[in-house]
């Protein structure tokens, strides 16, 4: 993990020297935010509406908060229901295609890679199996995957909160356990946008928050998610479930670690965790923090290490094949995060969709 963003990472729990020096380009920020907001509201700036509901899941503030997670539990709620849901990502740290969106389903998840597509759009796909579109434009997007899977009745929005130019339904707005940070808008605070910022026009409810935490981190009304390490698999045995749904038979990696020195990789907003949850379970390794989302360009580990544990995030860069020609002895295990929102999130939910019976959504 960098630096610089582990140094703003800790400015941005309190009000100290560093976050009061910037505290200047926040007051400028907020009005900007502000305004773009009111011009959305306004119809001043154009937003998009889709012929099927949008749920919107994102953050009002920067790092990992715990959409992804929130996205994949929200997916197969909606399967379970009967719904046929598809999914929208930015793809952040994509490399952009002249080709425009890309589309990752069963088809097309063969051949593609991280780099491509970002990291958090084929993980949501390899845990799901839903049809995706990967671009910057969700509206286009949205019409895109609609054209490839019109058999889609409700699209699922992964990060996208702050993208008003694609009109929503539903919100999802996740915090973790920094809840609001110091309470200012970047840079000198976590914030994207105030925490109670006004809702868009056209949302069937009021926003739904949930906290991916113990308890919750700010004043605003919502459900809290509990988290979990799954059962450690072989990277080729959780590739090879790539696209399936639901629960998986996981084996059991840890009694095979005993003994061993073992490593923990880990390309994600906030490394500390994924390693304090491995050491919680009995697992001792030695942690190597990466930037969140690193490309994995060179593998990160010791090139003599033989066991070696990473998030499911950095997994999708990992293919078996690279791994057995360039580190042959090593074995790779893959950490999966079991989320589980409580009972009345779902309630909220599921609130929320029924009022939008009586438009184009069809669970039939």
């Amino acid at each position: 993990m960098s630096s610089l963003a582990a140094t703003l990472n800790q400015a941005w729990l309190r009000r100290g020297l560093l976050a009061c020096l910037l505290w200047p380009l926040s007051v400028l920020m907020s009005m900007l935010v502000r305004i773009r907001r009111l011009a959305y509201h306004r119809g001043w700036l154009a937003s998009s509406k889709l012929p099927v509901p949008v749920i919107v899941v994102g953050n009002r503030v920067v790092g990992g908060a715990g959409k992804t997670p929130t996205t994949i539990a929200l997916l197969a709620h909606l399967q379970a229901r009967g719904f046929k849901p598809g999914v929208l990502s930015r793809g952040y740290k994509a490399t952009p295609t002249q080709e425009g969106p890309v589309l990752i389903d069963a088809l097309t998840a063969g051949s593609a890679n991280a780099q491509v597509t970002g990291d958090e759009p084929l993980l949501i796909w390899r845990r799901t199996g839903v049809p995706m579109m990967v671009g910057r434009d969700r509206a286009a997007c949205g019409h895109a995957l609609l054209d490839k899977h019109p058999e889609i009745n409700i699209l699922v929005c992964d990060d996208g909160l702050q993208h008003l130019s694609l009109q929503r339904d539903i919100e999802v707005v996740v915090f973790d356990g920094r809840g609001q940070g110091n309470g200012w808008l970047l840079p000198a605070g976590p914030l994207r946008e105030h925490i109670n910022a006004p809702s868009p026009p056209g949302l069937c409810a009021a926003p739904i928050v949930i906290y991916n935490a113990q308890q919750a981190s700010t004043t605003l009304a919502g459900h809290l998610a509990s988290t979990k390490l799954a059962p450690l698999r072989s990277l080729g045995d959780w590739w090879a479930d790539a696209g399936h749904t639901t629960t998986q038979t996981q084996t059991h990696a840890e009694p095979s670690l005993q003994g061993r020195t073992t490593w923990a990789v880990a390309g994600i907003a906030h490394p500390q965790r994924f390693f304090d949850a491995l050491t919680q379970v009995g697992i001792h390794a030695q942690g190597i923090p990466l930037d969140d989302h690193a490309d994995f360009a060179v593998l990160p580990w010791p090139v003599d290490a033989c066991d070696v544990i990473v998030t499911e995030k950095d997994a999708v860069k990992i293919n078996p094949k690279r791994l057995a020609t360039e580190r042959p002895g090593c074995r790779v295990w893959v950490a999966a995060l079991d989320f589980t929102p409580e009972n009345t999130f779902w309630f909220a939910v599921d609130a929320a969709l029924g009022r939008l019976q009586g438009t184009s959504i069809n669970s039939d």
